[in-house]
């Protein structure tokens, strides 16, 4: 059995469906993010013992795509406010510098920054 889906949890969304919200959320699921032909889609159903047709699966994708998205979307992480990045600016005197690690002319790094 399919796995329940914890991004579209609520009954009402899926109430009067033949088949359970996992059912439904997944095979809206596989075509929304591995962009699944609804043929396929019905065989990889059907080999999990799901009846149905492909012309149901778009009727959920159209009825429940948007939704789904739009959850998916809102329980996404949001980004930190400290950011950690290779370079790094240095203010002398007012103005930015980049420092550069000094190399000498065989290729060896030294411990002094320019």
């Amino acid at each position: 059995m399919v796995a329940q889906d914890r991004a579209m949890k609520p009954k009402a969304l899926y109430h009067g469906h033949r088949f359970p919200a996992a059912i439904i959320s997944q095979a809206v699921r596989w075509y929304l993010r591995f962009q699944l032909s609804l043929r396929d889609i019905d065989e990889l159903l059907f080999e999990r013992g799901v009846i149905g047709s492909y012309e149901t699966i778009r009727r959920w994708c159209e009825k429940f795509g948007a939704t789904f998205a739009r959850r998916l979307k809102a329980a996404r992480r949001k980004p930190g406010r400290t950011w950690h990045l290779d370079e790094m600016f240095v203010n002398l005197r007012g103005e930015p510098w980049l420092p550069w690690r000094a190399v000498d002319e065989h290729g060896a790094e030294r411990d002094i920054l320019l």
